[in-house]
């Protein structure tokens, strides 16, 4: 789906925000730096002065001022990195601060847009703007055992430790994960979990409840009059590094529908791109509820993680009343 002219232009802003925070945040070390570490304003100063001197020397016909100049500023630059470390910096406080080091902030990389483009891109026109504050919430570093033991702890650990892999292994290893079993036993917290490590790596990231997704493909199917938005729509769906479909069975489906979806999950298997489909059901109910065809490919290129348990959430919710 295209951006709108608005849509492109918020994103920019946010970018705008992004270089006018951190050049803020670099020029408040700088001073930081100037008031504590003695002699490292002269060094910088230093530097601005070999520059210009340097400069008249080569207007004036000097060959050799550039060789000098690169010189002169080596040696002022290791001077300062030895200022910092002596004082208990490190050698890199004072560059250039950005969210994103690959495009600098600035959106693009050689004229492409950057991941982090595109993954803004895709929270926006699938609004996932809170996806964000979600995955602060639930990630690896805030997975907790604390209501599970026995014989269902052991499962979750293996399916944690499965989790892990497929993250460190992402952009080597195609892989695709199914997670089933019964209500709050840690399926969606887990997809969070793999969601955040993703996005970390700079690889873009769908996630869509089955609700969601099936309601969008239902909305587009007889958009007849913008087959641009059509195909950018698939173009994400299919092309996007990591797809993730939350709560598979909630969604109200059609034939065509479940067409669709067909097509969705049959064409990322053919290019290779990694899936996470997460269910309530049974994989019984699963292989009933939906037609042959899809089940099989699932069946056939899918991990499968049965989660059982206790309803986490409620445990979570009212701890004291459910342990009485």
């Amino acid at each position: 789906m295209a951006l709108t002219v608005s849509q492109y232009n918020l994103i920019m802003r946010q970018y705008e925000e992004r270089q006018t925070r951190n050049r803020h945040l670099r020029e408040k070390r700088l001073r930081h730096i100037y008031d504590t570490v003695n002699g490292y304003q002269a060094l910088d100063e230093a530097v601005a002065s070999c520059c210009v001197a340097q400069g008249k020397k080569l207007l004036a016909g000097d060959g050799t001022a550039m060789d000098r100049l690169r010189q002169k500023l080596s040696r002022l630059a290791d001077e300062r990195t030895d200022l910092l470390l002596k004082n208990g910096y490190p050698e890199n406080f004072l560059q250039p601060v950005y969210d994103c080091p690959d495009c600098q902030d600035t959106g693009y990389i050689r004229g492409q847009k950057c991941h982090c483009f595109r993954q803004a891109e895709i929270s926006l026109l699938y609004e996932q703007s809170n996806l964000k504050q979600v995955l602060d919430r639930e990630n690896f570093d805030t997975l907790s055992y604390d209501w599970l033991e026995g014989e269902t702890l052991a499962r979750y650990q293996q399916t944690v430790e499965k989790c892990k892999k497929f993250c460190t292994n992402f952009k080597t290893l195609y892989q695709n994960l199914f997670f089933y079993g019964t209500v709050g036993t840690g399926k969606t917290f887990l997809s969070n979990c793999i969601a955040r490590e993703c996005l970390d790596m700079g690889c873009s990231v769908i996630y869509f409840s089955a609700a969601g997704l099936f309601e969008l493909l239902s909305r587009n199917t007889y958009r007849f009059r913008d087959p641009e938005e059509m195909s950018s729509l698939y173009s994400d769906l299919f092309h996007c590094d990591l797809l993730i479909i939350d709560d598979l069975g909630t969604e109200i489906s059609t034939a065509l529908t479940l067409s669709h979806f067909f097509t969705c999950v049959n064409e990322r298997l053919l290019r290779k791109k990694s899936m996470i489909i997460s269910t309530n059901l049974s994989l019984e109910d699963c292989r009933n509820r939906y037609q042959d065809r899809i089940f099989s490919r699932i069946a056939s290129s899918f991990e499968f993680c049965k989660l059982t348990g206790p309803d986490i959430r409620m445990y979570q919710k009212v701890p004291n009343a459910l342990k009485k």
